[in-house]
């Protein structure tokens, strides 16, 4: 029996995911955002929201290029092919987020294109100014039905808990 009418389908339960690509916590945390994924399919709605981290100096720059990969159409396969390669991103900067972009087969020209241009700026920046007003102080941070989960301290039990609300919320 379900409440929602035609009319009006059932929206998907939202997880904000505060996350920063340089950072050996998101990558971590992959496997839990994977999960998350694989049992919810889209009644959960994942959205990734920037926190670039002074210390790491090419997190700005690749929160910028996951946008433009959200563009073009393969936003989460590039955030976890840069996830993936954390260590590289520190070594490699930039031209390393042009190479996954050109390994997923997406237009690598376009993506240097954004990062000198600047057009992606502006969500990053909001998104980061967003993260401090309610409290980010790391990542991965989650975020779901008003409740923060801090993940940058520990990953324990944070995917237990975020099932646990979202079950509650999908009733």
């Amino acid at each position: 029996m379900s409440d929602s009418t035609p009319d009006s389908p059932a929206r998907p339960v939202v997880l904000d995911v505060w996350c920063e690509l340089q950072c050996p916590d998101c990558h971590s945390a992959l496997d839990d955002v994977r999960a998350l994924r694989a049992r919810y399919g889209d009644r959960l709605e994942l959205r990734l929201r920037h926190f670039p981290l002074e210390k790491h100096k090419h997190a700005y720059a690749a929160a910028q290029a996951a946008e433009e990969a959200f563009e073009q159409g393969q936003g989460w396969p590039y955030v976890e092919a840069v996830l993936a390669r954390t260590e590289e991103l520190g070594a490699q900067g930039e031209p390393l987020l042009l190479e996954i972009a050109g390994e997923l087969g997406l237009d690598a020209e376009e993506f240097d294109t954004a990062l000198i241009d600047g057009r992606h700026l502006l969500i990053v920046d909001a998104d980061q100014a967003e993260g401090k007003a309610i409290g980010v102080t790391g990542t991965p941070t989650y975020v779901i039905d008003g409740e923060r989960l801090d993940g940058g301290k520990s990953q324990d039990g944070l995917r237990e808990r975020i099932e646990e609300i979202a079950d509650r919320l999908l009733g």
